[in-house]
């Protein structure tokens, strides 16, 4: 119980922490990005017709993926090809779908269906940013874990 409540009082003023976890966030945020918006742009010019739900489900995928796939790149300037991609698919998948799903549900809030459109952009891309960054801070202050 002691650990619970010592992640729990961790600072959360610490600046050099915020600028660590906030350049981990958008290394994240353009990976699943790209899948993301990818997706739903292909489906919006293909002109197929498929239910918001399925297409936001595939994009969500994805944006996951092509995530991984940024990651594994990056961190391979650091290791192995191999350790890249194991420390890029162990990343914390809790943050990459509460970006993803911000990401979507803004869109489909704003847009009506899953539609991309150069407005709706910067909202999407805020709200795939700033959702998971208090988590990707408490990882990295509590836990010491990050990505790169």
């Amino acid at each position: 119980m002691t650990y619970l409540v010592n992640e729990l009082n961790i600072n959360w003023r610490c600046k050099h922490t915020w600028i660590r976890s906030s350049k981990n966030t958008g290394w994240c945020l353009l990976g699943c990005a790209i899948g993301d918006i990818g997706t739903i742009l292909y489906f919006q010019l293909m002109g197929i017709d498929w239910p918001v739900w399925l297409i936001m489900t595939l994009a969500i995928i994805n944006g996951i993926i092509t995530s991984i796939i940024l990651e594994t790149f990056i961190l391979s300037k650091q290791m192995e090809l191999r350790q890249a991609f194991k420390t890029a698919i162990g990343m914390s998948l809790i943050s990459m779908v509460s970006m993803e799903l911000a990401m979507n549900i803004t869109d489909v809030l704003l847009t009506g269906g899953a539609v991309i459109k150069l407005w709706v952009l910067p909202f999407m891309l805020f709200a795939g940013f700033i959702t998971p960054l208090p988590y990707n801070y408490w990882r990295l202050k509590a836990l010491g874990k990050s990505c790169h």
